[in-house]
C-alpha cells in the first residue's frame, strides 16, 4: 500500500516506470499500478542495502574522532548513515506535505523512501580512515597505477551498488532501481568526461565541479571511466539535465550536511576536543572587528595568518565568492552570533565531564537544532548550476555553514590528529604496495585473496569493455598500461572495502612496521 505521506502525483506513469527499471526486470509485475507496487520495490530496494557487507562494515570505519579518544559513544559511518537516513525521510515528508504536487512532478517527483535508499547508501564508497583514506588512495591510483580519475568516495558508492556488490547468482550489482541508483549521484559527472561539455568548463560550475585539492580534473564526481556507460544510462533514463540531482539525492545531500554539521560537533564536545577559549576569541573577534576585517585585502589577510575573527571573514569571503544565490553579509552575521550565544557560551562553556547535565546540554542543543534546519527545509526556486534543489531558509543555510566551520577549523587542522592521520596513510600504502607485489609474485599471486583476485578480474573487464568500445576515455594507452591500470583498481576496490580494523590486521600481516600504534590508543 502507498504510504499515506507520498503524495507525488502519478501524473505521468511513463516516468515511473523509468523510475522503476531495474537492469534485469526480475518481476513481470514490475509496472503493476501504482497504489500496489511502487512502494515495494523502492523498499526492495532499501533492504538489499542494510543487508549489505558493505554496509555493515560502516560499523567500523572512522567518522572523524576514533572510539578510543573518548569515554563517551561516538559516531561512526553506519551510525552517521542511519541519521542521515532519518533526517532524509523528515525532509522528504515535509516536502510533500508543503509542496505543490505539479511542481514535484515537474522536477522528476519525489519518493521517501527513495531518499531514504539515498541516504543508507551515500557512506558506502568511504575507504578506511574516511577522507584521509580517500585522499590516500586518489593518489596512489594515480601515481603508482596510472589511473587518471584516481580515487574518489561518491565514485566508490555508484562502483559498489552497480558492480561489486551483489545479492544473487549471476547478477553484477545490486540492481537496484533507475530511482535508487540516481538516488546517490550527487555529482553526476565523471573527473574528466561526461557530460560534454563537461562542467569543470561550465561559466557557473556546480558544487563539487572545481579542481580539488590534489589532481587535476573535478574534485568530485560519481563515477570512474569504467562506469561511465551505467552513470549515462541511469541519467538518461531518467531524463535528467546535465549536472542535475534527482529530488531525492538533493535531500540526501542536504540531511547529510544537517547530520554532519550537528554530530560531528557533539562528539567532538564529548571528546574534550573543542576548547572553548579558541573558539570564543574567534567567533566575539570578528563581531567586533568586522567591519575592519572585511576591509582588509585579501592578501594582508593572508599574510596575517592566524589573527582572531581571521578565519571567520575567510569563511565569509569564500561564500560571498562561491554562492552568491544565497549568501547575505547580514544574516552571516546573525548566523555567527546566535552559534556564538546558543553554542559556545551555553554549551560548549562548560566542559564535558560525562555527567548526565553534560549530556543534556549537549542532547538538547543537538535536537533543538535538528528539528529547526529540518523545519526550514524547502524547494529551491532559485535557478543556476550551483543552487541545489532542495535547500534550508537563507539564514539555516549560514548556520549550518558557521557550524562546519567550527570542526573544520579547530578539529581538522589539529597536530595530534595529524599524527594519527600520517600513521594511517601508511597503512595503507603499504597494504597498496604489498598486495600490488604479491599479486606480481609469479609462483605466489594465485594465493592471495580470492575476493581480491575477482575484483580485479571485474576490473579488467570494465578496461577491456572501454578499450574496444570507447579507447577515447582511456587516451592513448597500450595494453600493458590498461592491464596495470585494471590491476590498480582491483587492488583500491579491495582496500576500499576493509574496515579500519581490518586495514591495520592486514598491512600487519604483510609486514608493516607499526605505523598506526597512534589509532589504537586513541591519540586524539
Amino acid at each position: 500500500m502507498m504510504d499515506r505521506h507520498d503524495r507525488r502525483p502519478a501524473a505521468d506513469p511513463d516516468l515511473e516506470k523509468r523510475r522503476l527499471q531495474r537492469v534485469h526486470l526480475e518481476d513481470p509485475d514490475v509496472y503493476r499500478p501504482l497504489s500496489v507496487g511502487v512502494e515495494s520495490e523502492y523498499r526492495t530496494d532499501l533492504e538489499r542495502l542494510r543487508f549489505t557487507p558493505s554496509f555493515a562494515r560502516l560499523a567500523d570505519v572512522t567518522q572523524v574522532v576514533t572510539p578510543g579518544a573518548t569515554d563517551g559513544v561516538v559516531h561512526n559511518r553506519l551510525t552517521h548513515s542511519i541519521k542521515v537516513t532519518v533526517v532524509a525521510r523528515s525532509i522528504a515528508i515535509a516536502l510533500l506535505r508543503s509542496s505543490p504536487p505539479e511542481r514535484l512532478s515537474a522536477l522528476g517527483g519525489l519518493n521517501h523512501v527513495v531518499c531514504q535508499v539515498a541516504a543508507i547508501a551515500h557512506d558506502l564508497g568511504h575507504p578506511p580512515f574516511g577522507h584521509l583514506g580517500e585522499r590516500t588512495l586518489d593518489r596512489l591510483a594515480r601515481d603508482e597505477f596510472g589511473l587518471a580519475d584516481g580515487f574518489e568516495g561518491n565514485a566508490q558508492t555508484f562502483r559498489i551498488i552497480t558492480e561489486l556488490e551483489v545479492h544473487d547468482i549471476g547478477t553484477d550489482g545490486l540492481n537496484l532501481t533507475a530511482a535508487s541508483r540516481a538516488g546517490v549521484l550527487k555529482y553526476p559527472w565523471g573527473r574528466f568526461a561526461v557530460p560534454d561539455p563537461h562542467p569543470t568548463t561550465w561559466e557557473e560550475r556546480p558544487r563539487g565541479a572545481g579542481r580539488g585539492i590534489d589532481g587535476p580534473g573535478a574534485g568530485k564526481f560519481n563515477a570512474y571511466v569504467p562506469d561511465l556507460g551505467e552513470m549515462v544510462s541511469v541519467i538518461d533514463l531518467l531524463g535528467l539535465e546535465p549536472g542535475r540531482q534527482t529530488l531525492e539525492c538533493a535531500v540526501m545531500d542536504l540531511a547529510d550536511d544537517i547530520a554532519y554539521s550537528l554530530h560531528d560537533l557533539e562528539d567532538f564536545h564529548r571528546s574534550g576536543v573543542l576548547q572553548y577559549s579558541p573558539i570564543a576569541n574567534e567567533f566575539r573577534s570578528w563581531l567586533r572587528d568586522r567591519a575592519s576585517l572585511h576591509l582588509m585585502a585579501s592578501d594582508e589577510l593572508g599574510r596575517l595568518g592566524q589573527i582572531p575573527g581571521g578565519s571567520l571573514e575567510r569563511l565569509r569571503r569564500r561564500a560571498e565568492a562561491k554562492d552568491r544565490w544565497v549568501y547575505d553579509e547580514e544574516l552571516f552575521a546573525e548566523a555567527v552570533r546566535i552559534i556564538g550565544a546558543d553554542f559556545i557560551d551555553d554549551v560548549l562553556a562548560r566542559p564535558y565531564d560525562g555527567s548526565m547535565d553534560s549530556d543534556r546540554s549537549i542532547s538538547a542543543f543537538v535536537g533543538r537544532w535538528l528539528d529547526e534546519l529540518v523545519a526550514s527545509a524547502r524547494l529551491n526556486e532559485h535557478g543556476g548550476a550551483r543552487a541545489p534543489l532542495v535547500t534550508v531558509a537563507p539564514l539555516a543555510w549560514h548556520q549550518i555553514l558557521v557550524l562546519k566551520f567550527i570542526h573544520q577549523q579547530f578539529v581538522l587542522e589539529r597536530p595530534d590528529l595529524a599524527m594519527v592521520q600520517r600513521g594511517q596513510a601508511s597503512v595503507l600504502k603499504h597494504l597498496v604496495h604489498m598486495l600490488d607485489e604479491w599479486l606480481s609474485d609469479r609462483l605466489d599471486g594465485r594465493r592471495a585473496p580470492q575476493r581480491l583476485l575477482d575484483l580485479v578480474e571485474v576490473a579488467e573487464q570494465g578496461y577491456r569493455r572501454v578499450r574496444d568500445e570507447e579507447p577515447w576515455l582511456l587516451g592513448n594507452v597500450d595494453t600493458t598500461a590498461v592491464a596495470r591500470m585494471a590491476r590498480g583498481r582491483g587492488i583500491i576496490d579491495y582496500v576500499a572495502s576493509l574496515s579500519d580494523s581490518q586495514a591495520y590486521a592486514y598491512s600487519t600481516r604483510l609486514g608493516t612496521t607499526g605505523s598506526g600504534v597512534l589509532w589504537a590508543s586513541g591519540a586524539l
